[in-house]
């Protein structure tokens, strides 16, 4: 990396991964390509900050960095470090360092860096925010996405063209180091090439041995019809490149749905508030209520209370996954004026003289309380 990824973040070499991962937002926000189009610069800080984060943001890469192996060492990112977890490559490796050579193979004196595993690709995330039309309807979106691709200088060796990574002379190609400790050894990761067991002596220009380097990729991502906020569409191969021969990883679209002032997101269903007069109530009536295509009609019952819930069956979104649509739940509400006209009181004070009984005397029946004792 040619500058100093902290510096690159503006964070101290003792911020906690929070505090990496907000400077990172940060500054991704501000120089992202969408924000910034046409600037050729805006778009290299950019591809600067996310290789920056790339290293911080992951823990062992952030350890290899801080001790000086990351970069130009064989043991960061397309230089190395295949294997079992902890350095080990097989468990010849293991018994190598219990039991001496006899175990191992070849041991110290072996002239070949054991074979790298293939490294699967990491796996990327990416938000899109749509309408809520959109969300019901699908869509074709546009998207931004900052990833890694081999560096195609030095083909992901991480080593000048024209010459290889060599065998590290101080685990001899093993990737482990052993401390003695009575009968037995502790083997850790080498701390010359990072568990890698080859390092780079002449480092690609372009890439500083890292093997890889930062881009920024564009697509036109498919939105399936009915996604909801949070719905995770995945784009399989499209995530970060793997190492050593490895299947790449996919991209997932993290979709945001902004919520809809008339249609409310209940899992499959829908549920619209539906305003409705005292009269309607009532007497009955047939009302117009939205639908996700348009209008439709419904019959308000006479004597309907407020939150009675009618349902539209199959109006709703398409489900995900499976085959139909939600339903639409339209719950009325009568409709109370906070304010009356002197004619609409003389109305009600009329309704009120022939309205006979008391509504909540079942109330006070059933809880076994007497009206009017407090």
């Amino acid at each position: 990396m040619a500058t100093d990824p902290y510096k690159v973040l503006g964070v101290e070499k003792k911020a906690s991964p929070e505090e990496i991962k907000k400077a990172y937002r940060k500054l991704a926000r501000q120089y992202h390509p969408d924000r910034n189009p046409d600037d050729p610069k805006a778009e290299a800080r950019f591809k600067e900050i996310s290789g920056a984060y790339d290293v911080l943001g992951d823990a062992e890469k952030r350890k290899q960095y801080d001790r000086g192996g990351l970069f130009g060492g064989g043991g960061g990112p397309g230089g190395g470090g295949g294997g079992a977890p902890g350095g080990f490559s097989d468990l010849g490796d293991i018994f190598s360092n219990l039991f001496g050579d006899r175990a191992g193979g070849t041991g110290a004196g072996r002239t070949a860096p054991p074979p790298r595993r293939a490294e699967r690709g990491k796996d990327l995330e990416a938000e899109t925010t749509i309408t809520f039309a959109q969300a019901m309807e699908g869509a074709q979106v546009p998207l931004t996405v900052p990833t890694a691709q081999g560096c195609p200088t030095c083909h992901g060796t991480g080593a000048k063209p024209g010459t290889s990574p060599k065998i590290c002379p101080r685990c001899q190609g093993r990737g482990i180091e052993s401390e003695g400790q009575g009968l037995f050894s502790i083997s850790t990761p080498c701390s010359r090439c990072g568990g890698a067991g080859t390092v780079v002596e002449d480092p690609c220009t372009t890439c500083r041995g890292a093997g890889i380097t930062r881009t920024v990729k564009k697509y036109r991502v498919n939105i399936p019809a009915g996604v909801k906020d949070g719905s995770k569409v995945r784009l399989a191969g499209k995530g970060e490149p793997g190492r050593n021969n490895g299947a790449p990883g996919d991209l997932f679209v993290i979709t945001r749905v902004p919520p809809s002032p008339v249609f409310a997101r209940k899992g499959d269903h829908l549920e619209v508030e539906v305003p409705i007069t005292f009269p309607e109530a009532a007497r009955g009536a047939e009302v117009e209520v939205p639908t996700l295509g348009g209008t439709k009609r419904l019959r308000v019952p006479a004597g309907t209370r407020s939150g009675t819930v009618q349902r539209l069956r199959g109006e709703g979104p398409p489900r995900l996954g499976a085959k139909g649509r939600g339903d639409i739940h339209y719950r009325f509400v009568i409709d109370v004026p906070a304010t009356l006209s002197r004619e609409q009181s003389d109305a009600v004070d009329k309704l009120s003289e022939v309205m006979s009984g008391d509504p909540r005397s079942e109330l006070f029946a059933q809880s076994g309380a007497k009206e009017g004792v407090s």
